[in-house]
């Protein structure tokens, strides 16, 4: 604990001197500026060592109260970053491990649907070609349709 205790100066001439010294006589007055206190940096003392000698200024409640906050902050920050984190690899692994084998089927279907079109196309000119005194087409009403194969949505 700390005891306070008031020391009376014995000499005026040193009262006069003290840049805590005023003119009135209450001890309570507020009007002393501390402005002309130098306040240069010791050569001994760091700012680190200044910083750490405000913790004495700060009650212990007030301390404990931030520090608690600051220590629930990071907290949240961690295991909101950590659930975030775990959130983002289930969507890439499974757009990995799913999206991109069935974008290749896809693809590879859309290939084999145009290299059938392509031969029915070619079967259908070779049959005009071999088709005597025909120099037109076949009717569109002829008894053979062209098969359509399954098309794969997006196509």
């Amino acid at each position: 604990m700390v005891k306070v205790e008031i020391v009376e100066e014995k000499d005026a001439q040193d009262a006069n001197n003290s840049p805590y010294a005023s003119s009135s006589s209450s001890r309570t007055s507020s009007s002393v500026s501390l402005s002309s206190v130098s306040s240069e940096l010791s050569a001994e003392e760091t700012f680190y060592d200044r910083i750490t000698a405000l913790v004495d200024i700060v009650p212990p409640t007030t301390r404990h109260r931030i520090s608690t906050r600051v220590s629930k902050a990071a907290s949240f920050v961690k295991t909101t970053g950590k659930v975030v984190g775990n959130i983002v690899w289930i969507v890439t692994t499974s757009a990995l491990l799913v999206g991109l084998p069935l974008a290749l089927s896809l693809e590879d279907e859309a290939k084999i649907m145009a290299q059938e079109k392509e031969m029915l196309e070619q079967q259908q000119g070779a049959q005009q070609m071999l088709a005597p005194g025909s120099v037109y087409p076949p009717p569109s009403g002829s008894n053979q349709a062209p098969q359509k194969g399954l098309v794969p949505p997006g196509f």
